[in-house]
């Protein structure tokens, strides 16, 4: 079990909202769900749901906010095992709640952005699907193993690693098919692409770090 001073009925409230919003998508988009949940390793749901995306989509809404919570409950469990144990606060995992939520947001603007300065909106919109794809099934994943941590199992940092690396392997599932995808116009643009890898995939993760890091400075 945790410790003492991290309260699980707020975090109990959190999970049950994440398991709300799936339950939702689920009911309004049954079929596409059920795609959804084989995405690692079969890439019927991004051939197929790639041409219907939207500028605003119901379907990825509805898991991006449950991965919102989600990474946000498993952030501060993280800190709290492999940094500092830290007293839960509701106002300062609010905060933490929408700098992540933000953070993601201001990134995929400036990703489309930058695709209409360029005119390559129909590419980065492709590879900004392919890769919310997989951001969302992390979030997906990341629901169950945050009750787990909270609920069943002692978060030790071994475990807190392993989840981490499982998070970052399913994340570089869904680079290397949106390199593949795109493997030849990517290799004639190297310098373009290294750039791009810094400045708007890297760099935010740095920030995210920073952000999680002084959650309790």
């Amino acid at each position: 079990m945790l410790r003492d001073v991290i309260s699980n009925d707020w975090f109990t409230i959190f999970l049950v909202l994440g398991l709300g919003l799936i339950t939702v998508s689920k009911f309004l988009f049954a079929h596409r769900f059920k795609d959804f949940l084989v995405v690692i390793g079969n890439s019927k749901y991004l051939k197929i749901y790639a041409r219907e995306q939207k500028f605003i989509d119901g379907f990825d809404a509805l898991l991006f906010f449950n991965g919102i919570l989600s990474i946000s409950i498993f952030a501060f469990l993280s800190y709290s095992v492999l940094v500092n144990p830290s007293e839960f606060d509701i106002n300062e995992f609010f905060k933490l709640i929408f700098g992540i939520g933000v953070l993601f947001l201001m990134k995929v603007l400036l990703e489309r952005l930058i695709a209409s300065l360029f005119n390559i909106d129909e590419l980065i919109d492709s590879y900004l699907f392919q890769k919310t794809t997989f951001k969302n099934y992390s979030g997906f994943i990341l629901l169950p193993t945050n009750c787990l941590l909270i609920y069943t199992l002692e978060p030790t940092r071994n475990l807190v690693y392993v989840i981490i690396g499982l998070i970052i392997l399913v994340n570089l599932i869904g680079f290397i098919t949106s390199f593949k995808n795109h493997q030849k116009l990517l290799i004639n643009n190297i310098f373009y692409f290294i750039l791009y890898l810094c400045a708007l995939e890297i760099g935010p993760y740095l920030i995210l770090y920073k952000l999680i890091k002084d959650f309790n400075a």
